[in-house]
C-alpha cells in the first residue's frame, strides 16, 4: 500500500493550504483583562500599532490600534469561514449586516463579487484575561460564481455536530465537523448557496480531531482526486502514518486511502482541510483572488468607484456595545441569535 502521507511541511503565521483552499491562519491570543473602549488594559508601547503581528506578550493588535482585529477592508472572490473556538467577534460589513459571534460558533462569508466588512476582538471582561481563538480559512470561489451577490450564514456553535468515540484501550477521540460529511456524523448546516462546498461531488470537509494522551484513530479515506491536508496544531508529538511529527505542521495527505493516527504523551488537535480542486487559475492580489490579471486590476477600479456599497459605520473599527450578546443581523435586518 503506498504511504498516505505526501509530504510534510513546517508552519508559518499563514498556514500553506491546496486547492480550492487559499490559506489558513490559526490566531490564539492570551489577551488581557479589557478596558473601558473593550480594549486591552495593557501599554501598547512598542508595538507596530496597524501591522501588530509578533506576539508580543502572547497577543497581538493585528491592525487595530483600540481594540484588536481588523478594521474594514474589502473582499472579492471568495470566501471566509471564521471558526471562533474561544473569545468573541464583533463583525459589521457594507451591506449593514452585523454580528457578534464565537464561544464555538462559526461565520461563512461569501465575500462574491465585493464586500467591505470589519472583523473585531472585542475583550468584555474587565476583572479577568479575555483569550481569544480562532481559525480563518479562505476558500476560493469557481469562475462562474467570483461575482455572485455577497452572503453571509451564521453557524452557531450548538448546531455544529460533535462526537465523541473511544479507541480499544478507552482512550477519547472528540470529532467537530464545520463543513462536509466527516466520520459518520450528522452533516452541519448548509454552507452558503454558491460556495464550492455546496457544490456537488466538492467533498469539501472542515473538521478537528482532538485525542486524548495516547489514543488511537483512523482518519477514513476520501475519494479520489481529493486534495486533503491534516494540520496538528496543539501538543507535543503525534504519529501519521507512521511518521512521528511536531506540531503546527502541514501533512498532505493521499485522498484514498486510510490514515492511522497515534498520539503521543500529550493531548493533541488537529484541523482537517480537505476539497476536490477547483483547478482554474488563482490571481491573488491583498484582499482579492480571481482567475486573471485584469479581473484584479478591475477589482480595483470597482472598489475605488463604489466601495463595495460604502461604509455606514461612522468608524472603520465598530464594536458593539460590551452588554451584547452574541447575535447576527443580516442584510435585510433579520436577526438571529443561538439556540
Amino acid at each position: 500500500m503506498a504511504n498516505p502521507i505526501l509530504r510534510v511541511a513546517q508552519l508559518q503565521f499563514v498556514w500553506e493550504t491546496q486547492d480550492p483552499f487559499l490559506f489558513c491562519v490559526h490566531h490564539d491570543d492570551a489577551y488581557p483583562k479589557g478596558n473601558d473602549q473593550l480594549g486591552p488594559a495593557a501599554s501598547l508601547k512598542g508595538r507596530n500599532i496597524g501591522m501588530d503581528f509578533e506576539g508580543v506578550d502572547g497577543w497581538r493588535m493585528y491592525h487595530g490600534d483600540v481594540v484588536p482585529g481588523f478594521p474594514s477592508h474589502p473582499h472579492r472572490g471568495f470566501e471566509t469561514i471564521t471558526v471562533v473556538r474561544n473569545g468573541l467577534v464583533d463583525h459589521c460589513d457594507s451591506l449593514g449586516a452585523a454580528g457578534r459571534y464565537g464561544q464555538g460558533d462559526v461565520q461563512w462569508m461569501t465575500a462574491g463579487a465585493g464586500i467591505v466588512h470589519s472583523e473585531m476582538f472585542p475583550l468584555l471582561s474587565k476583572d479577568k484575561a479575555n483569550p481569544c481563538e480562532l481559525f480563518q480559512i479562505w476558500l476560493n470561489l469557481p469562475a462562474k460564481n467570483k461575482m455572485v451577490q455577497p452572503h453571509f450564514t451564521m453557524l452557531w456553535g450548538p448546531s455544529i455536530p460533535h462526537s465523541t468515540v473511544k479507541d480499544d484501550a478507552g482512550k477519547k477521540i472528540h470529532l467537530s465537523a464545520v463543513a462536509g460529511k466527516f466520520a459518520g456524523m450528522p452533516a452541519p448546516p448548509s454552507p452558503p448557496p454558491k460556495s464550492w462546498a455546496s457544490e456537488k461531488d466538492a467533498e469539501v470537509v472542515v473538521a478537528t480531531i482532538k485525542l486524548e494522551p495516547g489514543a488511537k484513530w483512523t482518519l477514513p479515506a476520501s475519494p479520489k482526486g481529493v486534495n486533503r491536508t491534516l494540520y496538528p496544531f496543539t501538543g507535543v508529538d503525534v504519529t501519521i502514518a507512521g511518521q512521528r511529527v511536531t506540531p503546527p505542521v502541514g501533512v498532505f495527505l493521499r485522498p484514498e486511502t486510510e490514515v492511522p493516527i497515534v498520539n503521543g504523551h500529550h493531548e493533541t488537535e488537529l484541523l482537517l482541510l480537505q476539497g476536490r480542486p477547483i483547478g482554474e487559475p488563482v490571481v491573488q492580489h491583498g484582499p482579492f483572488v480571481m482567475n486573471t490579471r485584469q479581473e484584479i486590476v478591475q477589482a480595483f477600479q470597482d472598489y475605488q468607484r463604489t466601495q463595495f456599497g460604502g461604509w455606514p459605520w461612522g468608524k472603520n473599527d465598530p464594536t458593539h456595545p460590551r452588554e451584547q450578546g452574541r447575535f447576527a443581523k443580516d442584510a435585510e435586518g433579520k436577526i438571529t441569535k443561538p439556540t
